[in-house]
Order: C-alpha cells, then sequence, then structure tokens
C-alpha cells in the first residue's frame, strides 16, 4: 500500500516526512522521496515477550513525500502534470496544509490560510478527475455508434460516468459516488484523485500540537493538527528521551504514530497477528476478508491446503496473562473455516495439508 505526501510548496511536508520515517532525507525538492515505515503496534511487543521470536516484523506502509504542488501559474502546472501519474498510483493521499507563522520560512503566496489551501487542492483533485471523466464519455459515445459486442458494458460504464460528472460539476469528489464495490472496480484503471481516501494534517506551531484543527473538510478521513518540526526532532530522540517532549506538548502519544494508523485505516486495512519461535508478525490485510485471503498472505500453499484457522482474540489472549492453554480453557481459542471473516488483531494458526 502507498501512501502520498501532497500539498502546497512550504507546507511542511518534508519536515512531516521526516518525523514519519524518523530522519531527514536529502532528496532534491523536485524529486519524489519513498520510504517504508512500520505501522506502530504495542501487541507484537506483548507477544514476543511471550514467544521471545528470533525476530519481529510489523505491518508496514509505503509513503512517498511528493514535491510542492501549486497549479495556479505555468511553472506549478508543469510539475503538477509531471508527478500526477505517480499521484494516482497512491491508495491513500495524505494533504498538508500549513497553519504557522515563522520568519525562517517564508508563507507561500504570501498568506498563511489552510483552508484555502485544502480548498485549492479539492478543485485541483476534481478538473483533474473532470478532465478523465469527460474524455471517457467521450470515447464510449463514439464507440456506440459503431457495432462491437461490449455495447452493453459501455452502456453501463457511461451510465455510471455520467453520475461522476454530475457530481464532479457540483463540485463533489468520486468518493461520494464510487461506494459500491462494483462501481468502483468499473472505473478502477482511472485512478481518479477525488475517490482516493484523503487524510488531512494541519501543520501547526508547537503550542497548538494537542489543540483541534481549526478547518472542516466533510470529505476527508480524519483531521489531524501536528507540528512536523517538533515531530521531526522527536523522532530522532530515544523513545526514553521523548516523554518530556510529549507531557510539553500535552500529547501521550506522538502524532506521527497517530497519522500512521490513521493512514494504514484509511487504506481499509487491519492486521492478523502469527506467533511463533521464529517470528511474531503482524500481516496487513482488507478489512472484511475471509481467512483463506488471510491464509494465501503468508503462503499460497497454506491457502490450497486450507484445513481450518485456529483463532484466538488479542484481547483473550492478553486476558489470560499471555498463556494460550488458559485461552483454550476459556473457550475463546476458536475453529474457524476459510469464509471467516478475520477481525483486527486476530492471533491465527493456519493448518493446512498438500
Amino acid at each position: 500500500m502507498k501512501v502520498g505526501l501532497i500539498g502546497p510548496p512550504l507546507s511542511g511536508k518534508s519536515t512531516l516526512m521526516a518525523a514519519i520515517v524518523g530522519k531527514r532525507h536529502g532528496s532534491p525538492p523536485e524529486q519524489e522521496f519513498t520510504a517504508t515505515v512500520k505501522i506502530p503496534d504495542d501487541r507484537l511487543d506483548a507477544l514476543a515477550k511471550v514467544y521471545r521470536p528470533k525476530r519481529v516484523t510489523h505491518a508496514s506502509l509505503e509513503f512517498v513525500d511528493f514535491p510542492g504542488l501549486c497549479s495556479s501559474d505555468e511553472s506549478g502546472k508543469e510539475r503538477y502534470r509531471k508527478h500526477l501519474p505517480q499521484i494516482r498510483l497512491c491508495d491513500v493521499l495524505v494533504a498538508v496544509v500549513r497553519d504557522f507563522s515563522g520568519d525562517a520560512v517564508p508563507a507561500h503566496k504570501d498568506r498563511i490560510d489552510p483552508q484555502a489551501d485544502l480548498d485549492g487542492l479539492h478543485d485541483d483533485f476534481i478538473f483533474a478527475d473532470l478532465e478523465g471523466v469527460m474524455g471517457r464519455i467521450e470515447r464510449i459515445e463514439k464507440s456506440l455508434k459503431k457495432a462491437t459486442k461490449s455495447h452493453e458494458q459501455e452502456k453501463k460504464e457511461l451510465t455510471l460516468l455520467q453520475r461522476c460528472l454530475q457530481a464532479l460539476e457540483n463540485l463533489q469528489p468520486l468518493s461520494t459516488v464510487l461506494q459500491h464495490p462494483e462501481d468502483a472496480m468499473m472505473l478502477k484503471s482511472f485512478a481518479f484523485l477525488s475517490e482516493k481516501p484523503l487524510v488531512v494534517v494541519v501543520n501547526v506551531s508547537e503550542d497548538r500540537a494537542a489543540a483541534d484543527p481549526a478547518i472542516s473538510y466533510p470529505y476527508a478521513r480524519s483531521i489531524l493538527n501536528i507540528s512536523a518540526e517538533v515531530e521531526s526532532e522527536m523522532a530522532e530522540l530515544e523513545p526514553a528521551d521523548r516523554k518530556a517532549f510529549l507531557t510539553d506538548l500535552g500529547l501521550s502519544v506522538m502524532a506521527r504514530e497517530r497519522l500512521i494508523q490513521c493512514c494504514y485505516q484509511a487504506a481499509g486495512l487491519i492486521s492478523f497477528l502469527t506467533t511463533g519461535p521464529d517470528e511474531v508478525r503482524a500481516w496487513p490485510l482488507r478489512k472484511d476478508s475471509p481467512a483463506l485471503e488471510a491464509a494465501g498472505k503468508i503462503h499460497t500453499d497454506i491457502a490450497r491446503g486450507f484445513i481450518r484457522a485456529e483463532t484466538m482474540a488479542y484481547a483473550d489472549w492478553a486476558k489470560a496473562g499471555g498463556d494460550e492453554k488458559a485461552v483454550r480453557a476459556a473457550g475463546r481459542l476458536r475453529q474457524e473455516g476459510k469464509d471467516y471473516i478475520v477481525r483486527d488483531g486476530d492471533i491465527i494458526l493456519f493448518r493446512f495439508n498438500v
């Protein structure tokens, strides 16, 4: 899964990226920077203390920091078009807007207005998708004038695209239209920007890190206040040294952890867990996926020879003090079939035969 950081120039995206990955990167400002980031999960630490595995493996996301985007001038439009294909490949977008002042970093467009910056990104997404929808409608209408075997499918697609066109003309994102899996699948190849899950980060000054965001956006999955500069400084410290910083900010956990979790959830992912002497691991899985698909995440042979999934909830395991026998004695160890819908935090041992 890929998460793209986007926003106007000087919004603090690269500083936020430094906070997310734990170090600053030296990529040229016109280039993308990509890093794989572990999903924070305290459950793995607790499991590792009991099972003492050779390694602990977290689920992860790939974060991409894109150069600052601004379509208000020709050079900005050219940069926007250059990076648009890669932005479309992202599964989740994080819009970073600035809400802090400071002489050290000049303000983009000589103003600090996070709501206007976010509204500008919204408009850019709408217009980019509008161009794609109108172009596709024109091609389908031409195709329907000819005798082809694909007419019925094209008619279905045209009906859906006309709904999309109406929404975009009313400045509504396609996330309000493509809510059914079959609709989203029909238009998946377009990778529409306004359909993608969006998380908004308001980059604020240190004294407002614990405050509620002062902007609104009804189509966002989450809106977070983050002081990117302070978070990037804390990310380079040892965990024990961060507590004083968090206390001063009025936070219980680093905002980067909340952001990473928000992106993971926005991507529609949960984690199921496996244990053993070799490895304790969190496996990313699409929400509402069956046990058979989870088995295939580990190995295709496990899915092919699936017998059952011995499953216990992490909460039951923790309540039992990490004692599997106690979980079994309490009747909380379940034997699940291939159609069982896996839940976040399920600890699963797959039985299989090939």
